[in-house]
């Protein structure tokens, strides 16, 4: 009886860990503003298109930016923009940040 009360009690405590742990890391978004071809997006999170050529994306977050090659954030990773950094391209296709 006692052994069943502390596999029990074991397992909520695990439960509860691994739901607190899942819930503040999909929480996450970049906190300021990123900034691809002149449109602001504040706190992002994610995917985001660019739509014409020559582009440039500005990173005002505290997050690193992702530039790919192919859209929906596919294809190879062009480059890194850095926090306070600002890269001009013209051939990526989309930017992702978390």
């Amino acid at each position: 009886m006692m052994r069943r009360r502390l596999a029990l009690s074991l397992g909520a405590l695990a439960a509860g860990v691994t739901l607190a742990v899942g819930v503040s890391g999909s929480a996450y978004a970049a906190e300021g503003v990123l900034i691809v071809n002149g449109n602001e997006y504040k706190d992002p999170s994610g995917c985001y298109a660019i739509d014409w050529y020559p582009s440039s994306v500005t990173n005002h977050t505290d997050a690193i930016a992702e530039v790919h090659s192919g859209p929906n954030c596919t294809g190879q990773v062009e480059w890194l923009v850095y926090p306070g950094e600002t890269y001009h391209t013209e051939t990526a296709q989309s930017v992702f940040v978390l």
